[in-house]
């Protein structure tokens, strides 16, 4: 009778432990597949925005004809910015493309007319709704990283990502260029 109560208990722990692993293992690939979807959200808002802005810049380009500078630099952000692979590559590409979008902004602010068009201010309402849905898609995608990494990172469930290499995910960050003023020259 004692005999067959200690195979239980053993068999009851080695019974948990089995559960507790299926479970550890489980939390973790919810929360990379949720870091996976999250980014996917991320691309998506950028693809929206990096389908406007050639129409925002050929409107602004039909009102100043002698920005040409502004107008190469947007392009040169938009391009890099879709040639990016890495997350770290992203922020920094975005970060460059945010900038000289602001300054695109900024010029315009010199044209009355421009600032009156109705296609601009389509443009750049449905620009400034994408900035929006972009900082959500950021934001969510940063939490999924952190209670990702703390899981990976914090007994007992470490011991469960190291066994199957879940390794850390990089937080998307602004760039320090993002993080200052632009100056606009005329």
């Amino acid at each position: 009778m004692a005999l067959e109560i200690v195979l239980l208990a053993i068999g009851a722990v080695i019974v948990l432990f089995i559960l507790f692993f299926v479970f550890a293992y489980n939390s973790l690939i919810t929360q990379r597949n949720r870091i996976d979807n999250a980014w996917s959200q991320i691309d998506v808002q950028l693809k929206k925005r990096y389908d406007l802005i050639p129409n925002l810049v050929e409107t602004v380009k039909g009102y100043t004809k002698h920005e040409k500078t502004v107008f190469e630099n947007v392009t040169k952000a938009r391009t890099a910015a879709l040639g990016a692979q890495s997350i770290g590559d992203k922020a920094k590409a975005e970060g460059m493309l945010s900038g000289t979008l602001k300054s695109l902004f900024a010029v315009a602010e010199n044209y009355p007319q421009l600032k009156a068009s109705e296609n601009f201010k389509m443009l750049q309402e449905e620009l400034s709704g994408i900035e929006g849905k972009i900082a959500y898609a950021r934001q969510f995608y940063n939490d999924s990283v952190m209670s990702y990494n703390t899981s990976i990172q914090t007994v007992p469930t470490n011991i469960v990502a190291g066994m199957f290499k879940f390794n850390a995910r990089d937080f998307f960050k602004a760039d320090e260029g993002e993080r200052e003023n632009v100056k606009v020259k005329f």
